[in-house]
């Protein structure tokens, strides 16, 4: 393809959906973004964007074409990055998806990441759903569980623990549970995967599986609302401990249950393997390794 100035053109008219935010991204003229891209349509021989006099819409080949031109534009900016003297400070934007409960464990350690690393700027998307690292365009994704795709990189983060809380306004009314079996008495705040759609488990018996008789008073699938409804005397609630610790200071929640041992929950950050693991990613990879759960 001759024409990658059409090529930049597009994507970022693609990004915005918008020929003036591309023109002030590009700096040139909104006329110019539109003539560029009208050549570019014209060497392909397909419509990229439906136009109308209020708004700008990628059309289906436009949306598969742009998918694979922001890839190669993250491909040549990787290159640059590879080869150019300057790069070799860490700088530039750094798009990093991560779980709605990350802010936890990971706000607190990014001030010192800024102090080192100042010319980085962070892009962070707390979202819940499995995200496709390329596809989204990010690079690298945070999330815990088991990795299935052979064609990331990763390194571990962790692990952290699991705990069984409940409010002290809960154990009053209710009584403490001292054994498994005793659940059954109890009712429980459940969370549910939103990707999958199923009930988090509790692997609280000795082979790991859960105990039998779990009677659920709410099911949620936000971990914040979960750790409210907890303190709100739903239920007990199985949490990480990063995200119950405020909570069992300040005597809102308690822990039950703590002589049962619970398997460590995992971390993990990845990016693509296909990918030059530019300066920014590999000082942020390196760093969030050292400074979340650094005592495990």
């Amino acid at each position: 393809m001759d024409n990658l100035n059409g090529i930049v053109a597009f994507v970022r008219t693609a990004d915005t959906l918008s020929f003036v935010a591309a023109g002030h991204a590009l700096g040139i003229s909104a006329s110019a973004v539109g003539k560029t891209i009208a050549k570019l349509e014209s060497t392909l021989g397909v419509r990229l964007f439906h136009r109308t006099t209020r708004r700008v819409t990628l059309t289906e080949e436009g949306r598969h074409f742009h998918e694979r031109c922001r890839r190669i534009l993250e491909d040549l900016r990787d290159a640059e990055a590879m080869l150019s003297e300057a790069a070799q400070t860490p700088r530039g934007r750094l798009r990093v998806s991560l779980p709605v409960i990350g802010y936890r464990f990971l706000l607190p350690v990014l001030p010192a990441f800024k102090a080192r690393y100042p010319d980085v700027e962070l892009d962070l998307d707390f979202n819940d759903r499995l995200v496709d690292v390329v596809e989204g365009g990010f690079d690298a994704v945070i999330r815990s569980g088991t990795l299935s795709d052979s064609s990331l990189m990763a390194r571990r983060l962790g692990p952290f623990r699991f705990v069984l809380c409940a409010s002290p306004d809960y154990v009053a009314r209710f009584g403490e549970p001292h054994t498994l079996a005793d659940l059954a008495k109890h009712v429980c705040v459940r969370y549910r995967f939103p990707t999958t759609g199923r009930t988090q488990p509790w692997p609280l018996e000795a082979d790991g599986s859960e105990p039998p008789n779990l009677r659920t008073a709410m099911t949620c699938n936000n971990m914040e609302a979960l750790r409210g409804a907890v303190i709100a005397s739903f239920g007990i609630g199985f949490m990480p401990d990063f995200l119950a610790c405020d909570a069992l200071a300040s005597g809102a929640l308690v822990t039950v249950l703590d002589a049962y041992p619970i398997a460590p929950g995992q971390f993990s950050i990845v990016w693509p393997s296909s990918r030059q693991l530019s300066p920014k990613l590999r000082v942020f990879v390196d760093f969030m390794c050292e400074h979340v759960f650094p005592e495990s």
